[in-house]
Formats: structure tokens, C-alpha cells, sequence
């Protein structure tokens, strides 16, 4: 491991001050932080912990929910406001990890958390153009059944692998950042990046930048919201597909549908295909697999993960026709 330093910060403008430093590195829980100083693939110079900033939770003035960065996974799920209010929220941190690691990591961290990708992990032995630029990438021939079907690129085709934030975007969150240039607001769908030719570059974030917390909007009273897994084994495994999904359903049909699959892409994919077929049409079964066909039209398969797109179709249309059965 690289010889760092380690600073607590004491407030949001003395953690900006040091964030903005060379090869400086924002601490929350370390649940993936560590594992890749451990491992070599991250070298920062300094840690500046966060932990002691904002990780309030509470509803805003607009009937929104304000979570700080610093709130831990296990919190924000076991909050009452998101079990009764944002139940595809909680569903979704429950469904990732292990209850320990729940206990330990925070939401900026968990949104901000790489790729587990083998190759991008394996520093000594493989390349990887996400860890290092310009290497190439053996993920494109080698062992890919985990990888993206959708919004990859020959430059990567590594999978984000957190539950949360596929809940996040369908709620429509936005993120807060704070840093040397100020406060800025983002759309949690527009806060990832594509891989396209720079896959080491993920997010909008600029340097010394920090998020400050996730804003959920007022959710509808009439919607049925839900989180789905489809994962190897029941315990602490990542998502081969998941599904978050919001639906209204009124006099039989649709009047509002958001949805984001997680597994697919190097972002939280929201399903904007799948929502314009849906949106003011019926709620059937062969409306729901006609958008989920849709929403998959251009996915694009690896030779180990071809049978993702089938499972997508099949995991969007349940899940969609289960929330549909009990307004039905």
C-alpha cells in the first residue's frame, strides 16, 4: 500500500481545502476505498475523512426527503420516512452487502463505489483502460458474464455495481455538490458518464469536489414502487440485472412509470425507451414486455453475457406486472 496521510475534516470548507490537494481522496465508511489502496488500484496521497459531515435525514420544505453524504446505508434504510415513503429505496440498500457493511458505509461513498470488475481489480496481471487509460481492456475477450450489455464501448465494459443508486434514478434524486467553485446541483442520471473512450472518468465530479447530500422529490401518493435482484446467490452478491421501478397506474392505465435497471451499463441505466412506450398506454402484461423489449433493442452482448438481455426483458416485465396487480 502507497504511504498516505490521514486528516479529519472538521467542516465542509476545510474538507473542500483538502480534498483539492494532488492525489487526495474522500474517506466515508472505506468499505471500497481500502479494498482498492489494498489492492494498489487506488494511490492517493492523503485521506480526508468526511464521516463527521452532514448525515441528516429529513424531509425538505418541498415534501422531498434531504439525506446528508455522510449517512450511513443501514440508516437511510431502516429511516422511517424512506420505509413508508421510498420503499424502493430501502429494498434496494437491504438487497446490497452484507448488514456490516450496510453498518459502516455511507451513501456518498456508495454512489461513488468502482467497478467489480476482475480485470480493473487484478493491477499485477491484466489490463484495464478504466485504471489505466490507454492499456486496453482483456475484460472484451476474457470472462465477461458480469459485464455491460448496454452503453459500453471497446474502451470498457465494466458494470456500476450499486443497488442504491438504480433506486436513486427512478426516484428521480438529484445530487448536491459542494467544492473550490462553489454548489452545484445534478441529476443523479446525469452525475455518471458512459465509458466512450475515457472509461477512467465516471462521474461529472471536478477536482475537490464533494457531494453533499442526495435529494429525493416528493414521491406520488398513488405510485407502487419496488426493487428487484437477480444475483447469483441470495448473500452479498452483486446484480447480474436489477430493476427499480415507479408506477401509477389510473382507470387501467399508465400515468406515470419510471424505471432504471442496474447490471447493464457502467451507470444506473433509467429505461427511457421502456417509460415512453409505457407512459399513457395500457397496464398489460403485453405492453410491458413490448417496452422491455424496446428498452433491450440495442443491447450489445459479450460472449459470456448474452443471457442478460433475455433475464432484463424478463425481470422488467415481472416486475412491472407485479406493481401493476396491486392497484389493479
Amino acid at each position: 500500500m502507497t504511504p498516505f496521510s490521514y486528516v479529519r475534516a472538521r467542516d465542509t470548507t476545510e474538507a473542500i481545502q483538502l480534498g483539492a490537494a494532488d492525489r487526495a481522496k474522500y474517506l466515508g465508511g472505506g468499505t471500497n476505498l481500502v479494498d482498492l489502496m489494498r489492492e494498489t488500484v487506488e494511490r492517493p496521497l492523503s485521506l480526508v475523512d468526511v464521516t463527521g459531515l452532514s448525515s441528516l435525514i429529513q424531509e425538505s420544505d418541498d415534501g422531498g426527503l434531504w439525506i446528508g453524504a455522510a449517512a450511513k446505508n443501514a440508516a437511510v434504510a431502516e429511516h422511517l420516512a424512506v420505509r413508508r415513503r421510498y420503499p424502493v429505496l430501502a429494498k434496494a440498500i437491504l438487497a446490497g452487502a452484507s448488514a456490516q457493511i450496510r453498518n459502516m458505509a455511507t451513501v456518498g461513498g456508495n454512489i461513488l463505489q468502482r467497478t467489480r470488475c476482475t480485470y480493473f481489480y487484478d493491477e499485477d496481471g491484466s489490463r484495464c483502460n478504466k485504471r489505466a487509460p490507454g492499456e486496453g481492456c482483456d475484460a472484451l475477450d476474457g470472462f465477461n458474464r458480469i459485464h455491460a450489455i448496454l452503453g459500453a464501448s471497446p474502451a470498457c465494459v465494466a458494470t456500476h455495481p450499486s443497488d442504491m443508486a438504480v433506486a436513486l434514478a427512478a426516484l428521480d434524486a438529484t445530487v448536491h455538490l459542494q467544492g473550490p467553485g462553489g454548489a452545484r446541483t445534478v441529476r443523479l442520471t446525469d452525475f455518471y458518464t458512459l465509458p466512450g473512450d475515457r472509461p477512467d472518468i465516471e462521474t461529472v465530479l471536478q477536482p475537490g469536489e464533494l457531494i453533499a447530500a442526495i435529494a429525493l422529490p416528493p414521491p406520488s401518493v398513488a405510485a407502487r414502487a419496488t426493487y428487484r435482484k437477480v444475483r447469483d446467490r441470495a448473500s452479498y452478491a452483486f446484480a447480474l440485472i436489477s430493476v427499480a421501478a415507479v408506477l401509477e397506474v389510473e382507470n387501467g392505465a399508465v400515468k406515470d412509470v419510471r424505471l432504471a435497471l442496474g447490471g447493464v451499463a457502467a451507470k444506473p441505466w433509467r429505461a427511457h425507451k421502456a417509460e415512453s412506450l409505457l407512459q399513457g398506454g395500457p397496464a398489460t402484461e403485453r405492453a410491458f414486455v413490448a417496452a422491455a423489449e424496446a428498452e433491450l433493442a440495442d443491447a450489445a452482448p459479450l460472449h459470456h453475457n448474452g443471457f442478460k438481455i433475455e433475464l432484463a426483458k424478463r425481470t422488467i416485465a415481472a416486475v412491472l406486472g407485479a406493481l401493476a396487480g396491486e392497484v389493479a
